[in-house]
């Protein structure tokens, strides 16, 4: 496998759409998902879904016509957040995966390369800004073969690796590997990616900053606290009489117990007495614990 070149340019090539994919139940963040859909999760008080557009509106792409999300489970908060900002794809009953999401947007790509970005994944390199961090991904593509954004792996021999790579939430797909994938349940991996590699046709673009796949309590809190820094973060609309440390609060929340490492949802409260540490408060009554 080969790494290209760093990317000369901002802008996405105009033969290139993007899909963001955020239909997904997100079962591991369970009680979290039974209220908010994975994507709409906050992280560092900004919903995934809203970093994962910004970050193609730093490629260039914006809009229906360059951009769709696909939704399904809780999907109607998913298009509400959406609105007008990008082509909307909701799949009928169970999510489609992967590829059965992509598959389900053949018409709308229409013969283009496809960057594909997973909502829940949280990205954050603090030498570029959203958008620049992933560009390599397009630089000098020949429109044929497949890319995959990765960092070196702890155990490159690992099983789900790609040359020694873990894959990092996004990835380029031509038109000729797409154009045939059906609009049932499927996953990328077995679909195209480990064909492609096979073939000699996968490239792994490493990521140089931090990267986590948010799926899991202990992975969000962790994008949560690194999106934060050191300081923490607390919404200026939050009401907070008691003691926040290195936590995140979100806007409408009120604090009046202690709050350490933590994650407070928009319009959650903890209530004076309460002390959490390392766990994630939504509402008034759900406290998720979240440390490793």
């Amino acid at each position: 496998m080969s790494t290209p070149v760093p990317y000369a340019g901002v802008a996405a090539p105009a033969v290139v759409c993007a899909v963001v994919l955020a239909a997904g139940e997100g079962t591991r963040l369970r009680p979290l998902t039974e209220r908010v859909p994975k994507a709409l999760c906050p992280v560092g008080n900004v919903p995934l879904l809203d970093r994962a557009l910004a970050r193609l509106a730093g490629l260039g792409l914006t809009g229906p016509r360059r951009v769709a999300v696909n939704a399904c489970y809780l999907g109607d908060q998913v298009v509400a957040r959406v609105g007008g900002r990008a082509h909307l794809s909701v799949e009928p009953g169970a999510p489609l995966g992967t590829a059965g999401g992509v598959g389900r947007l053949r018409d709308w790509i229409d013969g283009r390369g496809v960057l594909v970005g997973n909502a829940d994944a949280y990205l954050a390199d603090p030498q570029a800004p959203p958008g620049e961090d992933i560009a390599a991904l397009l630089d000098g593509w020949d429109g044929h073969g497949v890319r995959l954004l990765g960092r070196p792996a702890g155990d490159p021999d690992a099983v789900g690796t790609f040359g020694g790579h873990d894959f990092v939430g996004f990835s380029l797909l031509p038109w000729r590997l797409v154009r045939d994938l059906p609009a049932t349940f499927g996953d990328l991996v077995r679909a195209v990616w480990r064909p492609a590699e096979a073939a000699g046709e996968l490239t792994v673009v490493p990521y140089r900053g931090t990267f986590y796949d948010t799926g899991t309590p202990a992975d969000y809190l962790a994008a949560n606290l690194h999106a934060a820094g050191p300081d923490g973060l607390v919404d200026p609309t939050a009401t907070v009489t008691g003691r926040v440390t290195g936590s995140v609060v979100g806007a409408g929340a009120v604090v009046h117990g202690d709050v350490d490492r933590s994650v407070v949802w928009p319009g959650a409260r903890v209530a004076a007495g309460e002390r959490l540490r390392e766990v994630i408060r939504a509402g008034d009554d759900l406290t998720v614990p979240a440390a490793r």
